[in-house]
């Protein structure tokens, strides 16, 4: 086996251990999380990721922690989809999916904001919503509360 091949190999086995929350346990949130979805998978981590990346680039850690966040509540929630990939690929629900950003290879940065979401972590203190003031032109969301702000943007109900 070449020397390309073994590190490639190398470094998708870490990636896979590493998205699968590696020799941690979960702790009590994930293990909420699970009984309402039936299990987290390193599927979950990496689809949320993707999105984080896609949604929150630029952000904070904190700020891409609270994006992650929506979407773990938004999995919790009887009114929404109850996995990460239904309420991520809900139809209109994330502009990262519509314009293709969702579609690059998520940061480092994401997939730990990802683990931290999906392990009880909500800077966004429960929000269900999220948007850009600059930049969003829904009126609809504009009614939502607003329950925090955390870099460009605001998180609410």
């Amino acid at each position: 086996m070449g020397k390309k091949r073994a590190a490639f190999l190398i470094g998708i086995t870490l990636a896979v251990f590493l998205l699968s929350g590696g020799i941690l346990p979960p702790d009590s949130a994930a293990k909420a999380a699970a009984a309402k979805t039936g299990t987290v998978s390193s599927n979950d981590v990496y689809v949320l990721s993707k999105i984080i990346s896609g949604e929150a680039r630029g952000e904070s850690f904190l700020g891409q922690v609270a994006v992650g966040a929506v979407i773990v509540n938004r999995v919790k929630n009887r009114n929404f989809p109850n996995s990460v990939y239904g309420v991520v690929f809900e139809p209109g629900a994330f502009t990262a999916v519509s314009d293709g950003q969702y579609y690059g290879n998520p940061t480092a940065s994401a997939v730990k904001a990802a683990q931290s979401a999906i392990s009880g972590w909500d800077p966004s203190y429960g929000a269900l919503y999220y948007w850009n003031p600059a930049t969003s032109t829904s009126r609809w969301i504009w009614s939502r509360r607003i329950i925090a702000r955390i870099g460009k943007h605001v998180f609410g109900l």
